[in-house]
């Protein structure tokens, strides 16, 4: 079983960047391909980005695209979202989710195995 741990979320002003880390406590971090989701308060939870066990694919959504990119440090077990241009829109708790490895590109909660706890990101207008 693998556990994530996500860091870096925090309050920025809109138009900032941050980027948020997560790092998985298994050796074996690439037998998973690996997402990113969020959740507002009272929305449910929103696929963000998702990445290919090599880093070789990736895919975001809609509602991100051309303003977060995601990445991958197999030699530390990490996996990182890089959000650029961020909106008020964008706040919420940010989660990173493992799903083992496969020939598809997964955008669904059910389709991940094990998450971390969140991490709080919050833009202000």
């Amino acid at each position: 079983q693998v556990q994530l741990v996500e860091s870096g979320g925090g309050l920025v002003q809109a138009g900032d960047s941050l980027r948020l880390s997560c790092a998985a406590s298994e050796g074996t971090f690439r037998n998973y391909d690996m997402g990113w989701f969020r959740q507002a308060p009272g929305k449910e939870r929103e696929f963000v980005a998702t990445i290919s066990w090599s880093g070789s694919r990736t895919y975001v959504g809609d509602s991100v695209k051309g303003r977060f990119t995601i990445s991958r440090d197999n030699a530390k077990n990490t996996v990182y979202l890089q959000m650029n241009s961020l909106k008020p829109e964008d706040t919420a708790v940010y989660y990173c989710a493992a799903s083992r490895v496969g020939s598809l590109i997964r955008v669904k909660v059910t389709e991940y195995e094990y998450w971390g706890q969140g991490t709080q990101v919050t833009v202000s207008s």
